[in-house]
């Protein structure tokens, strides 16, 4: 008889770890919260349009991805596109990213552009990230670039993202976001982003597909509420409606804050790792227009009448058809006081920021809005993260748990996951 696998979460890293176990010959359950699959990855109806809740984009660097794909038969389903980056400093729109919109850039001095500029390009040389994990984005941006350019440049997204947690922000957890979008690069003018025909549903479908193919089984609206731990071995799950799930092995994806009361049975040295890293959330407005905010796939922001760090206008990446999708984040640590604000306070924020962005944009073009929210959406990767981080292989038996902040220091991604899934049911037991 197979050996058990029940996996908790049905996001990115979730799937491939079932798809993994079940081509490993596990017989696999897979345990969700939601409503359908795919996490942060999952789409919504958006006004007749289905989108993903939460913007995404590949690199040319996600090897990952597009193995799973070729592996998937989706290996012609992606798609690749020049995309633009944009500036707005003090009321204008400057064009941004590469060499020459930086010589160009008004805001900034010639010895602050050339260390910035040096600071990018090495920044996309670089290997080796342990003395990065030592220091904070702050003072690796202040040595390098200078103050200048961390005040005009940096400290403005850092601070609407992080806020009073600014300064605990790992350099290695950021240098490694600067290398990933610098190495998806046709050349040093043309930045080359990906979309999978469809949107991310079109892979989290085909792998959940995969998975009830092999055998495995999905079970929607199914919340973990606790492992099951017996004579120090995890032994199956119990779901919130007291369904129990017997197990060999159980792999644990959902974030991490959620991951200690799950382990009410195991001892508190077991639990204390999960419980010490910290989360921000995020509330993310959605804005479908009948006319496009600007050419550009994104739009950092540093102006004092705006409280957000950017916009990205999706539909300059994946076409959707004649209207213009724009994704306006609000990233900040739950206990802010901006993030109890109601949905219509957020949408009418961000509709006037993206018409000061515009001037030419009037009401008669805002044709939908959505907003989404995720309490635990970012992990806050301080200095010196990557000694907090636990080994994905408890020292519970047969239990392993990870979420995206375990392949720090890179940041969340589809590609990530389902590299840190594969592995991770490498390293399982025969079955």
């Amino acid at each position: 008889m197979a050996r058990k696998l029940v996996v908790i979460g049905a996001g990115p890293m979730g799937l491939a770890a079932a798809y993994e176990g079940l081509k490993r010959g596990f017989e696999v359950d897979v345990l969700e919260g939601d409503d359908r699959v795919g996490g942060m990855a999952a789409h919504f109806d958006f006004d007749g349009l289905s989108i993903e809740r939460f913007y995404h984009f590949c690199c040319l660097s996600d090897h990952d991805t597009l193995a799973l794909m070729d592996e998937l038969g989706l290996g012609g389903r992606m798609r690749w596109v020049s995309t633009k980056m944009g500036f707005y400093v003090d009321g204008k729109l400057y064009r941004w990213g590469d060499p020459l919109a930086l010589l160009t850039f008004p805001k900034l001095d010639p010895v602050s552009k050339v260390r910035y500029g040096l600071q990018v390009f090495l920044s996309t040389k670089r290997s080796d990230w342990r003395r990065l994990d030592r220091i904070s984005a702050k003072q690796w941006f202040i040595d390098w670039s200078g103050h200048k350019a961390y005040d005009r440049l940096w400290r403005p997204l850092l601070e609407l993202k992080f806020y009073e947690l600014t300064d605990q922000v790992s350099a290695a957890w950021i240098w490694q976001r600067i290398k990933r979008l610098g190495r998806s690069r046709k050349s040093l003018f043309e930045e080359r982003l990906g979309y999978v025909e469809g949107g991310s549903e079109t892979l989290m479908n085909a792998l959940a597909e995969a998975i009830v193919a092999k055998g495995g089984r999905i079970h929607l609206k199914s919340p973990a509420a606790r492992i099951r731990i017996e004579n120090g071995a995890a032994v199956g799950v119990v779901t919130a409606d007291s369904r129990e799930f017997p197990a060999d092995e159980v792999v644990s994806t959902i974030p991490t804050p959620y991951v200690p009361p799950l382990l009410a049975e195991a001892p508190e040295a077991v639990r204390a790792p999960y419980a010490q890293i910290r989360n921000i959330g995020v509330v993310c407005v959605l804005h479908r227009l009948a006319q496009p905010v600007s050419q550009n796939f994104w739009v950092n922001i540093s102006d004092p009448r705006m409280e957000i760090p950017g916009i990205v206008e999706f539909s300059n990446l994946r076409p959707v058809g004649e209207d213009a999708i724009v994704y306006v984040p609000y990233y900040m640590p739950q206990t802010h006081p901006k993030f109890a604000w109601p949905n219509e306070a957020f949408v009418e924020e961000s509709w006037r920021y993206l018409k000061m962005l515009n001037p030419a944009l009037t009401d008669a073009d805002l044709k939908a809005s959505h907003v989404g929210r995720l309490r635990h959406a970012q992990p806050i990767c301080e200095p010196g993260f990557a000694e907090m981080i636990p080994p994905a292989r408890t020292p519970i038996a047969g239990l392993s748990i990870a979420d995206t902040c375990f392949y720090y220091p890179e940041d969340r991604g589809v590609s990530e996951s389902i590299r840190f899934a594969r592995g991770m049911i490498a390293e399982l037991p025969a079955p």
